[in-house]
């Protein structure tokens, strides 16, 4: 029987200083003056419109993204928290994350961020290498992106997050290494370490650069993950490595296939109704522009989510972390019987892609190096 899941919050800031050549996430160049202002009202009525699909539930976290969120002004930061949490209320101790830039202008306000509700920092330094980082288009160099994590810690955050990408337009296994080793020396209590792809719709599509070859990509990724095993970083996803009890609460909740909803510009939302037996998805406008109309709706789209996707979509999530789900989750989260599924994990265990284990659902070591192999076998359930 289908089950109300914890729930999350993800709010949308679609601004930033200039578009990435790699970005594919609904982003758009200020020009003139941010309309926070007015874009807090929207997020508000936007938010305000979604509270029958809260159902009762607090917040276990908020996670402020973009674009570069940022950009924004503290005041305007913390009056969207405190309208997230009068109009639904956080759990106690509820993980609010906000996306940040390592520009100097955002350093400047890191602590007012802290002051305003913010509890952990994502920021975004990609690399730590000058080059890559004209490549990649980014505005901040190596000196502002050490200077960004030590500024941040001097403001009281004491969960830190740096988003570092791999496999970069002619990187070497050695340049990869120097990238993560500094990350590491930085202390953060948390790496998201990535490989970049060339996604559809950006710059990078359009006028591919020259990525490495497969076997120094493997060599990549082999090297980085035993050197953050070595350094006390597990790697509870497939991307994501934590300090003991600092792995992000609000990815794990999108990984164990909870709800969030998502307010902002372009911002998408995955919801539980258990008395219709139904999962739902929404989409919310994504020209800023229209977003802030008041004679325009919000949502974009609210499609259900069917039987056959409910069981693909909780795989792909559940399969990222590296100790999978409770068994349990797949009939609460989905409102499905585990039993159609008997004979397919039995498949899947003989041919060693998942753990055997009844009581969770969970890859091997040699089903996350093949987890779309492993995906494709869920993919008619």
């Amino acid at each position: 029987m289908l089950q109300l899941p914890p729930l999350s919050l993800y709010v949308h800031i679609p601004w930033c200083v200039r578009k990435c050549p790699y970005c594919d996430f609904n982003s758009h160049q200020v020009n003139g003056v941010l309309p926070e202002g007015e874009y807090a009202v929207a997020l508000e009525r936007d938010l305000v419109t979604d509270l029958d699909l809260v159902q009762g539930r607090k917040l276990t976290s908020v996670f402020i993204g973009g674009g570069t969120p940022s950009l924004f002004s503290a005041p305007a930061i913390g009056h969207i928290v405190e309208l997230v949490e009068r109009h639904i209320g956080l759990e106690a101790e509820a993980e609010i994350t906000l996306e940040a830039n390592p520009g100097t202008f955002e350093q400047e306000k890191f602590r007012d961020f802290r002051a305003a509700g913010i509890n952990r920092l994502s920021i975004g330094i990609q690399s730590f290498d000058n080059r890559q980082l004209r490549v990649l288009g980014r505005i901040h160099d190596r000196a502002t992106a050490i200077s960004a994590v030590s500024m941040a810690t001097s403001a009281g955050f004491d969960n830190i997050n740096l988003d570092l990408m791999h496999g970069l337009p002619g990187q070497k296994p050695a340049d990869a290494m120097a990238d993560l080793a500094l990350a590491v020396r930085l202390g953060p209590t948390h790496i998201s370490w990535y490989q970049l792809t060339i996604e559809p719709n950006t710059a990078f599509y359009s006028a591919p650069p020259p990525l490495p070859a497969e076997d120094a990509l493997a060599e990549i990724q082999e090297t980085g993950e035993q050197f953050l095993d070595g350094q006390g970083y597990d790697r509870y996803e497939v991307s994501a490595y934590a300090r003991s009890n600092h792995a992000s609460r609000h990815n794990v909740n999108y990984w164990q296939f909870g709800d969030y909803l998502g307010i902002g510009a372009g911002a998408h939302g995955k919801i539980s109704l258990p008395e219709a037996d139904l999962v739902v998805r929404t989409a919310k406008t994504r020209q800023p522009r229209d977003y802030l109309r008041r004679d325009r709706r919000f949502e974009a789209s609210r499609n259900p989510v069917t039987a056959d996707q409910r069981t693909l979509e909780f795989m792909m999530n559940a399969l990222r972390l590296s100790t999978g789900v409770p068994a349990g989750y797949y009939e609460q989260r989905t409102g499905l019987s585990l039993d159609r599924l008997a004979s397919k994990r039995r498949n899947l265990e003989t041919r060693g892609l998942l753990v055997r284990d009844q009581s969770r659902i969970s890859a091997t070591a040699l089903g996350q190096r093949f987890l779309n192999d492993l995906l494709w076998a869920f993919n008619e359930c």
